[in-house]
């Protein structure tokens, strides 16, 4: 099995991204919404949206594959921005749209504390060798 801690000194680490669920259908995680990762209007940047989507994507991709043998890298990822965001928490979950043996593609939304849309993203990953 894969280890997705954030104990190591990360992207995910930096934004506090805690992973809260993982398994090969549903990954879930979290991110607190505050300077961190506010653009310079003091709303939630786009790019750390695309952060997280892009992490739990990942996280699924690869619990979905013998670890010993292949990866998973994004290849493409789209968002759609619906509600901006100034503080609180957000909660982004993927779900599966195709895992294929070369590609899979993940759904992610994300939302708010009252579960109100902040984000929609779909996340194309490419099935790798592992470099030896």
């Amino acid at each position: 099995m894969n280890d997705f801690s954030t104990t190591q000194q990360t992207l995910l680490t930096t934004l506090d991204i805690k992973l809260i669920e993982q398994t090969k259908s549903r990954v879930v995680a979290t991110m607190p919404v505050g300077p961190k990762v506010h653009q310079p209007f003091g709303l939630m940047h786009g790019g750390a949206s695309v952060v997280l989507a892009e992490t739990v994507a990942s996280v699924a991709a690869c619990l979905n594959l013998d670890p010993s043998k292949e990866t998973a890298v994004g290849l493409e990822i789209n968002a759609n921005h619906l509600r901006g965001k100034r503080d609180g928490m957000v909660t982004a979950t993927a779900t599966p749209m195709h895992i294929g043996r070369r590609t899979q593609v993940w759904d992610i939304r994300i939302v708010d504390e009252d579960n109100k849309p902040i984000c929609v993203s779909r996340c194309t990953m490419a099935v790798v060798p592992v470099s030896v």
